[in-house]
C-alpha cells in the first residue's frame, strides 16, 4: 500500500477502489471469450449484482467444475476536459460456475481471484477484505456534478484557488482545472505545454457527508482569498 502522508491525506487503495466501483456508470465483463459491455450500471448496487466470496469459504457452496474465468473491468474518468481525463483503471478477477448474462436478474457469484487498481502512481493489489471494510467516499456520487458545475457556472474560482498552490509550481502552467474531489481535498490539474502535475488543496477537516461540501469548497476560497493577489497566474 502506498505511504500517506499527514499533510496531505487521501483515500486509501481500497477506497478508492471501492469508490469507482460505486461511481461506475458502465464496465466490461470478459468472460468464456466474449466481452460484455454494460451501461447504464447503478455502480451502488454492483458489489449486489457481483456477489465476490473467498475460495473456499465454508458458507459458499462448492461450484461445479470446470469453472470460467470472469474479468471485471471499470475505468475512472474525469469529469471536466483536462488533458488525461482516464485517472484510474480498476480490475476485478475471478472464477464462475457459468459464463455471464448481463439480463440475469439474479447476482452473478464469483470466486474471488484478485483486484488491481492501476493509477499515475502505480498498481495497487487490494485484497477482498481490504475491499469489502473499506468506506465509500462520501463525495464518489457527487463529484462529476460538482466539478462540472464549478468549471461551466464559475469558472472564475479556479484562478482564486490557484492562489493557494506555491508559486514555483504555477511556473510555466498554461491551464488549470480541477480533475478530482473526494472527503479529504480538492486536486487541482496544472497544465504545462507538455506536461502536466496534480496538487492537492486539503479541506480544513475530511468530509463525513456530501452535505459538507459547500461548506468545505467555502473554507478553500476563503483560505485563498487570504492570500497574497501577486500569487495568481497572469490572465
Amino acid at each position: 500500500m502506498r505511504p500517506r502522508s499527514y499533510r496531505t491525506k487521501q483515500p486509501t487503495p481500497a477506497e478508492r477502489m471501492r469508490s469507482i466501483i460505486v461511481a461506475a456508470q458502465s464496465m466490461t465483463v470478459v468472460t468464456d471469450g466474449q466481452y460484455h459491455e454494460v451501461y447504464n450500471l447503478d455502480g451502488a448496487d454492483l458489489l449486489g449484482r457481483i456477489h465476490l466470496h473467498d475460495p473456499g469459504h465454508p458458507l459458499e457452496p462448492a461450484p461445479p467444475a470446470p469453472r470460467i474465468p470472469i474479468r471485471l473491468e471499470l475505468t475512472d474518468i474525469a469529469p471536466t476536459p483536462v488533458r488525461d481525463r482516464l485517472r484510474a483503471r480498476v480490475t476485478l478477477s475471478g472464477l464462475v460456475a457459468a459464463p455471464y448474462r448481463g439480463d440475469s436478474v439474479d447476482s452473478t457469484c464469483v470466486e474471488f481471484g484478485q483486484a488491481v487498481i492501476e493509477d499515475a502512481e502505480g498498481r495497487t493489489y487490494i485484497t477482498l477484505e481490504q475491499l469489502q471494510e473499506a468506506e465509500t467516499d462520501p463525495m464518489a456520487a457527487g463529484e462529476a456534478g460538482m466539478l462540472t458545475h464549478l468549471v461551466d457556472d464559475h469558472p472564475a474560482l479556479v484562478p482564486l484557488l490557484l492562489r493557494l498552490v506555491e508559486p514555483r509550481l504555477k511556473h510555466g502552467v498554461v491551464r488549470a482545472l480541477p480533475v478530482a474531489m473526494d472527503r479529504y481535498g480538492l486536486t487541482l490539474r496544472l497544465e504545462h505545454p507538455v506536461t502536466h502535475r496534480d496538487v492537492r488543496l486539503p479541506f480544513p477537516t475530511p468530509m463525513t457527508d456530501i452535505d459538507q461540501a459547500g461548506v468545505q469548497f467555502h473554507a478553500l476560497l476563503t483560505a485563498a482569498r487570504r492570500c497574497s493577489s501577486h500569487h495568481r497566474l497572469p490572465a
